[in-house]
């Protein structure tokens, strides 16, 4: 057996949970931006309110095609993004919350409404995570120009210093899910299930890199497993890390969590 390094010795010294378990691994000062279909704004207030983790107010907008955000007025469009947010919000509390509401009324979203809220997030809301829990069916990509535009985004968003979490395929094994496909530079999530929401896993497969605990908390689905619940986990504990370094480059949060990972020796999903 080869003797430790200094490198070993160094590292030995840093535990994942003393990272990630740290007080101050809160979120605080975190501006993560959950791009779903709206967050029930008085709902998650009161959770929190009760728990005893007041969180800060949460903001946003709904976007549509074609014209200016609209004022967001603290409701959803339907559950999802509210199961989406609690999950960020459950893992990092003191996270500072934007929701962009992509889906509207209609229940359905565009590849360029879903642009128009990414830019805005970074060029508004200066966010450093963004969540994207939902997937746009490869179909309607199939215009090399739309599927250019949105790659180009995902790519700002990397070179602007903001981390993208996407949410992997669910069950469809035959085509693939954007903006997930565009991994590298965003962090494609899979879904996976441990004893410790704040356990995750590295298993690369094609672009998936990442496995995270794939329940929610809140919302008539957050108990069947889906990587729209998976994904949450791994930007909330992405922003825990955050508010312990801030200035931290999408690479290298990657880098720490590829370490943690590696570190905790029990990491695999049961």
């Amino acid at each position: 057996m080869t003797a430790p390094t200094v490198f070993d010795q160094l590292f030995a010294l840093l535990t994942p949970d003393r990272i990630l378990r740290d007080p101050r691994a809160t979120g605080e000062g975190v501006a993560v931006a959950v791009i779903d279909s709206g967050v029930e704004r008085g709902v998650l207030e009161d959770k929190f309110r009760i728990a005893g983790t007041p969180i800060q107010p949460i903001e946003g907008a709904m976007f549509r095609p074609g014209g200016p955000p609209l004022e967001y007025t603290g409701h959803q469009s339907s559950p999802h993004g509210t199961t989406v947010a609690d999950i960020v919000l459950t893992l990092a509390p003191r996270v500072k919350l934007y929701s962009a509401d992509v889906f509207g009324p209609t229940g359905s979203c565009e590849v360029e409404t879903v642009i128009a809220a990414l830019r805005h997030a970074i060029d508004v809301w200066k966010v450093k995570v963004v969540n994207l829990s939902l997937g746009v069916p490869e179909h309607k990509l199939q215009q090399l120009p739309r599927r250019q535009q949105l790659q180009r985004a995902i790519e700002e968003a990397y070179f602007r210093d903001v981390l993208v979490f996407a949410a992997a395929h669910n069950e469809h094994p035959l085509t693939r899910s954007y903006p997930a496909a565009f991994a590298p530079p965003l962090i494609s999530v899979d879904k996976g299930l441990f004893d410790d929401p704040l356990r995750f896993a590295y298993k690369l497969s094609e672009q998936v890199e990442f496995q995270a605990h794939s329940k929610g908390y809140l919302g008539p689905l957050a108990r069947e497993p889906a990587t729209s619940w998976a994904t949450p986990h791994l930007a909330g504990i992405a922003a825990r890390i955050l508010s312990l370094k801030p200035d931290l480059k999408p690479f290298e949060i990657k880098t720490v969590l590829y370490w943690l990972f590696r570190s905790t020796g029990s990491g695999a999903p049961r």
